[in-house]
């Protein structure tokens, strides 16, 4: 039991470590295009939550939220506020666009892929659609949330009008969000599926 909680604890400090390294790597974690910056960040949330399963991948989820909220408080750009109370404009919904929809990135890919494993006894689309349900979980959430909480600010610092705004967030969802999951279906299952035959390789059992 001792040696199964220090192989967890391991687990999750390692997976948090890859976390932060990519948030605080310049243009590697966050890819800055303009106003706005794309992420690669929930992969190994992603990654995690599949691998050692949603309670732990929200943990994952939850540290992914929490670099995020320190990230746009001290490296800032002019929409930071929907992220951080602690930047001009932001408040108490900012906690909750910055860490409800990153925790739930730990969440869903697990289930995602326990029901795509239960129809096919290929690897390969499980994990595919599991990246993308994890990517597109983030995006469609934090987009959404933004335009619920923040409409008429984000539209100003956005500099489009507040009736156009919809088709903005759309755009986001559209271009940086099928971008993000694309890129992150073709790594959740190169990285996962190497794992998992790595895994599977020294236990004999299936993961």
């Amino acid at each position: 039991m001792k040696n199964t909680r220090t192989l967890a604890m391991a687990q999750l400090a390692l997976f948090s470590a890859i976390i932060v390294i990519l948030t605080f790597t310049p243009f590697v974690g966050y890819i800055p295009l303009g106003i706005t910056r794309a992420t690669i960040i929930h992969i190994p949330v992603i990654i995690g939550s599949i691998l050692l399963g949603p309670k732990k991948g929200a943990f994952l989820g939850f540290v992914f939220g929490l670099t995020s909220l320190l990230n746009n408080t001290i490296n800032p750009t002019i929409t930071s506020f929907t992220f951080t109370p602690f930047y001009a404009g932001g408040n108490l919904w900012s906690l909750v666009v910055c860490f409800v929809p990153r925790i739930l990135v730990g969440v869903v890919p697990y289930f995602v892929y326990l029901g795509v494993k239960k129809l096919t006894h290929r690897e390969t689309l499980p994990l595919m659609l599991s990246g993308l349900a994890g990517s597109m979980t983030n995006t469609v959430l934090v987009m959404g949330m933004i335009w619920l909480f923040f409409g008429n600010a984000y539209a100003q610092a956005k500099e489009v009008p507040v009736a156009t705004l919809y088709q903005v967030i759309l755009g986001v969802v559209g271009v940086n969000g099928v971008l993000e999951a694309i890129v992150a279906a073709i790594l959740t299952a190169a990285v996962t599926g190497a794992l998992l035959r790595f895994l599977r390789g020294r236990t004999g059992k299936t993961v």
